[in-house]
């Protein structure tokens, strides 16, 4: 797994304009980019109560119990997750081999609409992580590493 590119505010902006143009396009109601370690990069809602943070942790686990099964069966990986519920499914897609874009939608609507809108915005996001890989190869990070109890590393003034 490769570590996160360093995203200044630029690119957060991109990531959530795209994440807004799924949501209306797909009507879904939330939808995430998390690391594949489970962190939230960045999400949009619809504004239903989800703790967004806990779900992408989980879908994250659950997109990697999938590769694991994938391996199992001898397959290269599923790039894919969907899991279907009474009021609320969700579709997990690999953006690159770093992060993932979980979508939250109606159970009533198709998988197949909501991936069919999904893949071309999976492939723009995956273009502007490799952008931010590209502008400072050296500056990624693992936030898996991080020490939460002291952020002071990662919050610093800009001079």
């Amino acid at each position: 797994m490769r570590a996160l590119p360093q995203l200044i505010e630029e690119d957060i902006l991109f990531l959530d304009r795209e994440l807004r143009e799924l949501l209306s396009k797909t009507d879904a109601s939330a939808a995430l980019v998390v690391d594949q370690g489970g962190f939230l990069i960045t999400s949009k809602s619809r504004g239903q109560e989800f703790d967004l943070t806990t779900i992408g942790a989980l879908a994250s686990g659950s997109y990697l119990a999938n590769q694991t099964i994938a391996n199992l069966v001898q397959e290269n990986g599923f790039n894919s997750v969907y899991q279907q519920g009474e009021r609320f499914s969700m579709l997990v897609l690999s953006i690159d081999d770093c992060c993932l874009l979980v979508v939250i939608f109606s159970a009533t609507a198709g998988v197949g609409a909501v991936k069919y809108f999904a893949l071309p915005i999976v492939r723009r996001l995956a273009r502007r992580l490799q952008l931010a890989q590209r502008r400072a190869p050296s500056k990624s990070l693992d936030l898996s590493a991080l020490n939460l109890a002291d952020p002071s590393d990662i919050f610093k003034r800009k001079s």
